[in-house]
């Protein structure tokens, strides 16, 4: 995997956690930011470079036993993440906004609930050659950016971004497993 594929694994992967931060500071927009939009940032960084982390390292244990097929699992994990986003985005749209103060607890468990992806995409990550540490230190800090860039537009102009980010992200996962399919096909 290139670096190029790594970066735009990583703006994929962090398009629910920006979606949910476009939300966040949506709800928020009528109090001043008094660093929520760090926390939020640091929290979703955080849970999505060691969600990958934890993927890889279970993925790489079954790693020889899934050798043959490994393309198939990773563009089948890939995909599937890849769809999950898009039909997020098309339900999610013109949705109404359901809004509550910023708790530690809901941080954490958005911070979770956003970075489940993944972990599945950190299995696929294990079937790959690739550099895990650079991988998840890119998909952590793109996200850390995103998410806190997320929570400043959504503060200022709502939530008008939150599908499309998820459908553009859902597509990008899609077209990097069929390219891998396709590679390890054609070699």
């Amino acid at each position: 995997m290139t670096l190029y594929e790594m970066i735009t694994l990583a703006l994929a992967l962090s398009m629910d956690a920006f979606a949910v931060a476009l939300c966040k500071g949506a709800c928020l927009s009528e109090l001043k930011d008094k660093g929520e939009s760090i926390a939020v940032a640091v929290t979703f960084g955080f849970y999505q470079a060691l969600m990958p982390l934890i993927g890889w390292f279970f993925g790489s244990r079954f790693k020889d036993y899934i050798e043959s097929v490994d393309h198939f699992i990773a563009f089948g994990l890939l995909a599937y993440i890849g769809a999950k986003l898009i039909i997020e985005a098309w339900r999610s749209r013109g949705e109404a906004l359901v809004c509550t103060p910023l708790h530690f607890t809901e941080l954490m468990l958005l911070g979770i609930a956003t970075s489940i992806d993944a972990l599945a995409a950190g299995i696929a990550l294990a079937v790959l050659d690739i550099n895990i540490w650079l991988a998840i230190a890119l998909i952590g800090c793109i996200t850390l950016a995103l998410s806190f860039l997320g929570f400043k537009l959504g503060k200022r102009y709502g939530t008008r971004l939150q599908s499309k980010a998820q459908l553009v992200g859902g597509l990008a996962l899609i077209v990097i497993g069929a390219k891998i399919l396709i590679e390890h096909l054609t070699a």
